[in-house]
């Protein structure tokens, strides 16, 4: 296992981190479907015994549980082999007590008495903008005086913008942003990522494989990389491609099987800084500029046809529709489209006012896309 100096943290740090978000789960008759206890702490300490020394939970995953099976994975002496991570569920936040309440409830959790790292997670512009008035470096400076925490940084999902302002605001230890080859101008950006590492603050990447899609990609991308006499799986390529930022300390993989694991442990033994060849890095924009030639709608998300006078989530709507069609996914289309319905925003809603189509500067037949987006993904 490669390992990499965690910025100014001082420790050091394998260069793959256990994501534990997408852990082996049981089916049960009532249809739940709970964590293979066994299973999950089977491979947990699988990775830690082959290198892996940084463990990333939080409070909403697996509905909750998460935590509580990444605490007893790490009993019987694995706890000290680790940095291990969660994270304030800021959507919980209501007012200030509400941080130590729940990082209180977390220890309690993963039956730990102290932290490595405690992020504020998935923020956004909105979302940091309130625990700004509910004094979050209050609260983090605190937890570190009272040793429940060593380090405080924050998951991100937005925009550079607000990337930027997050980080300019308070001396984080890290920063998680979601991060690959197709990601690479999105939310956070190669330039945010540059910009935390001239700020000495290490990045954690979480999404290296787009949710598994880099891992499974359609025919014609596959064709490219079984063609490259570099002999590198899917997977491999999407690996080396963040590993290969000296910003980037942890690379984290949500790993649901035993084989998933194994192939990162292989994989993980040659991510590197600085170690693509040009030739390399051509071969990987050939792989992105033929994701992107799937993409139906030339839509920016410029955001220019937003808000709605009805409420519809135009840009959010035609992600939706790139995506399924980029990553050859139909069924994600469906799911996601449906939870829209279910919550508001879809094309349903649209009446044709001609407002989102004067606006856009990318002059979209908006109106006609959305009746044929809602036609194939409410059926």
């Amino acid at each position: 296992m490669q390992t990499v100096p965690f910025g100014k943290t001082g420790e050091t740090v394998s260069r793959l981190g256990f994501g534990m978000m997408r852990l082996p789960t049981l089916k049960k008759e009532d249809g739940s479907q709970p964590i293979d206890r066994e299973e999950a702490i089977r491979m947990l300490r699988h990775g830690i015994d082959h290198g892996i020394s940084y463990v990333d939970t939080a409070y909403g995953y697996h509905s909750g549980e998460s935590e509580i099976v990444t605490g007893l994975g790490l009993k019987d002496g694995y706890r000290e082999r680790v940095m291990l991570t969660t994270k304030l569920p800021q959507w919980l936040v209501n007012k200030e007590e509400d941080m130590d309440r729940l990082l209180d409830e977390q220890l309690g959790k993963l039956d730990v008495s102290r932290l490595d790292f405690y992020l504020l997670h998935a923020l956004n512009d909105v979302a940091f903008t309130k625990l700004q008035k509910l004094n979050y470096k209050k609260f983090l400076e605190k937890a570190k005086a009272d040793g429940r925490i060593r380090f405080a940084g924050f998951s991100f999902h937005d925009d550079k913008a607000a990337f930027l302002r997050i980080i300019d605001d308070y001396d984080w230890d890290m920063a998680q942003i979601q991060f690959n080859y197709l990601d690479d101008q999105n939310q956070a950006t190669v330039d945010g990522l540059r910009y935390a590492g001239d700020k000495s603050i290490p990045v954690v990447v979480m999404e290296p494989l787009r949710g598994g899609a880099l891992a499974n990609p359609p025919r014609d991308v596959k064709s490219l990389i079984d063609a490259h006499p570099g002999n590198r799986s899917a997977v491999d390529w999407a690996f080396r491609y963040v590993g290969d930022f000296p910003q980037v300390a942890t690379i984290l993989s949500g790993m649901t099987t035993m084989e998933q694991l194994q192939e990162n442990l292989r994989v993980f033994e040659q991510v590197l800084p600085n170690s693509l060849s040009g030739e390399e890095h051509d071969f990987i924009a050939r792989l992105k500029k033929c994701y992107l030639a799937r993409v139906k709608i030339g839509c920016t998300a410029c955001d220019y046809c937003q808000p709605c006078p009805q409420g519809v989530l135009i840009p959010r709507i035609f992600a939706m529709y790139n995506d399924s069609y980029m990553l050859d996914r139909p069924g994600s289309l469906r799911w996601n489209y449906g939870s829209l319905i279910k919550n508001g925003g879809d094309a349903s809603l649209c009446v044709e006012c001609g407002q989102c189509e004067a606006a856009c500067p990318q002059q979209l037949p908006i109106i006609e896309t959305l009746k044929a987006v809602h036609k194939e993904a409410a059926q």
